[in-house]
């Protein structure tokens, strides 16, 4: 596909984007090993405190970019990329060094490759001979060892408008504009991973820079992946890009519920038939998307490539054994999964505050759910009893609900003046209250209660899913305390021990495991039950009178629901995986079935 090709990727897993803190310099931690990690790129206060302590760390001098500079949140982003870059470099060529220098050290890095790896099998051989292994090993390690990748994330939703004073400066100034430039300006040479749907005009600004564009040996020095939930969305929005002459490098699929953060439902499509539908059709994207960027470039003037460029799928959410990974590259043939939750008990891998992990420990299924606290209004999956939890609501038992919002990356909401407000904060908070307050006789007691609860359960994610790197490195945390915000996925309660790096990815090729509780279910089963459930709720929340559309769409998940059953009916049928638990699965799938089958869709009823 490609005429010249990069190093192959050494691992099959990666790390996704968790909170804002919890991947912030996994890169740092795990990138020398070949191992690829997403930094998010929303805090640019967490980035610059970041870029602080590890000039300090490694006694480099820093220069700190303050809010008063022009384009401040840009330049931020660059330098601790840059700085993080030149890091992982350092770490990886002192890392190459060791190897050559000692035969164990080789043998610990043979040991945590993947078993059918081509490079464990040349390593393995070089050290089998024996005869001038040094010479061998370093030419060897040159030519097929790459790091891992510094990836980034931008949530697209989040693109508030920023001002000077009260005048509102250009859209290439919004958060999600200035996050991308701070990006595209660094050295690494990796991907920027789009989440949360398409932004038309943040999709349009990517045409700006150079380094999206293939170079003269058909190679992009940056790269696009879009996080997806479905093969249509994937569709429309490479299209879209692919008519700027932008081409996306990498579909990653993720589970609509059984992930971590927000979770952006599907309208019942389950993960199975998703990754059938990319399986049988990646050609087709891939063609569909080759020639409208081919038009594109030619109209632009710029290089067109000979061939079109490669295109990665890769699968994250829910996945927690070598079976299920092994399943999901051989059968679905992605090329990577993530592995995010189980991550978090990974102290050489995440920054996560001791308190928090442990919570993350004791964690059972019913203390992983998924809650209404984001402010952007998407359902978020989260943990009970965070210290985040219990300082919101001390402060509501005072009557004092509400954030002060300092950072106000998601104030996307507008007040009476048409100035941006989050919806977690005091001020949004306690005008809701008072609005309530003034229709308390509309209300019985029980909904005047719920409509209360809706208002104070928005938690600050801006402060809280920062604050874990603070405390983890002995920052000082200024202003209001907000506590601790953590965003596992269901997956999390199945996983209830500290681990190494060496155990965790052991754990992922199947050499050893880490989870100590037989009763997981399968992922894909899971998944349906979250389904099922969010399906329920849907209903069960419907306040105002049914209307025909809302019952078509209820009606349309239902069905869905029971197309993916009948995908899984015949799958597990056919494959050889999952001999073990095969029975246990088919009759899960039997009894969600019926459970399915029992839910009744309401309609409008005329009289």
């Amino acid at each position: 596909m490609n005429m010249t090709k990069n190093p192959q990727p050494l691992h099959n897993f990666h790390i996704p984007v968790m909170g804002l803190a919890y991947t912030i310099d996994s890169p740092i931690r795990v990138a020398h090993y070949g191992i690829s990690s997403v930094i998010s790129l929303a805090d640019d206060e967490l980035i610059e405190k970041m870029n602080a302590f590890y000039h300090e760390k490694l006694n480099i001098p820093y220069q700190e970019i303050s809010k008063k500079v022009t384009d401040y949140r840009a330049k931020r982003i660059t330098s601790y990329l840059n700085l993080v870059d030149k890091i992982v470099k350092e770490k990886f060529n002192n890392f190459k060094n060791e190897l050559v220098e000692s035969k164990e050290a080789v043998e610990n890095y043979i040991a945590i490759l993947p078993n059918k790896s081509e490079i464990k099998k040349g390593l393995q051989s070089i050290i089998e001979e024996g005869i001038n292994w040094k010479d061998n090993v370093k030419n060897y390690i040159e030519k097929n060892l790459s790091a891992g990748a510094i990836d980034v994330n931008i949530m697209t939703k989040l693109d508030k408008d920023n001002f000077d004073k009260n005048e509102q400066l250009p859209l290439m100034y919004n958060d999600a504009h200035a996050a991308l430039r701070g990006f595209a300006n660094s050295t690494t040479n990796s991907s920027i991973v789009l989440s949360a749907g398409m932004n038309p005009r943040l999709f349009s600004y990517f045409e700006n820079f150079e380094e999206f564009y293939p170079d003269e040996n058909n190679q992009l020095k940056k790269k696009i992946t879009l996080k997806v939930s479905d093969f249509r969305s994937a569709m429309i929005q490479g299209n879209f890009l692919a008519k700027k002459g932008l081409w996306v490098s990498e579909y990653r699929i993720e589970s609509g519920l059984n992930c971590g953060g927000h979770a952006f439902a599907t309208e019942g499509f389950l993960l199975g038939p998703i990754l059938e539908e990319f399986k049988q059709k990646k050609e087709q994207l891939i063609q569909s998307a080759h020639e409208i960027m081919i038009k594109a470039l030619e109209q632009k003037g710029k290089r067109i490539p000979d061939e079109s460029l490669e295109l990665k799928i890769t699968v994250q959410g829910g996945v927690g054994t070598s079976e299920e990974h092994d399943f999901l590259l051989d059968y679905y043939n992605v090329d990577s999964v993530g592995w995010g939750s189980p991550f978090l008990l990974v102290p050489e891998a995440t920054s996560v505050d001791q308190e928090t992990r442990n919570l993350l420990i004791k964690a059972k299924e019913e203390d992983l759910y998924l809650s209404q606290i984001s402010p952007l209004g998407v359902p978020f999956n989260t943990l009970r009893g965070t210290t985040n939890e219990k300082i919101k609501q001390k402060r509501i038992q005072e009557s004092k609900a509400g954030s002060s919002c300092p950072k106000k990356f998601l104030a996307l909401n507008k007040d009476a003046e048409g100035n941006g407000i989050c919806t977690a904060s005091k001020k949004y908070q306690d005008y809701k209250l008072e609005e309530l307050e003034a229709n308390k006789n509309n209300f019985t007691i029980e909904n005047y209660e719920k409509a209360k609860a809706s208002i104070t359960e928005k938690s600050c994610l801006c402060v809280g899913l920062a604050n874990a790197s603070y405390l983890e490195n002995d920052i000082k945390i200024k202003g209001q305390d907000q506590g601790v915000v953590v965003c596992p996925g269901p997956n999390m309660a199945y996983f209830d021990q500290e681990v190494s790096l060496f155990q965790m990815i052991q754990h992922i090729y199947g050499n050893t495991s880490v989870l100590r509780n037989p009763n997981r279910p399968h992922f894909f089963v899971k998944e349906l039950k979250m389904y099922i459930d969010y399906l329920k709720n849907d209903i069960l929340s419907i306040s105002e009178e049914i209307n025909n559309a809302k019952s078509k769409k209820l009606e349309a998940f239902k069905t869905n629901l029971l197309e993916g059953i009948k995908y899984y009916e015949t799958l597990f049928s056919t494959i050889p995986n999952f001999e073990t638990i095969k029975k246990e699965i088919s009759k899960q799938i039997e009894f969600y079935k019926n459970e399915i089958d029992t839910i009744e869709i309401p309609r409008l009823q005329i009289a």
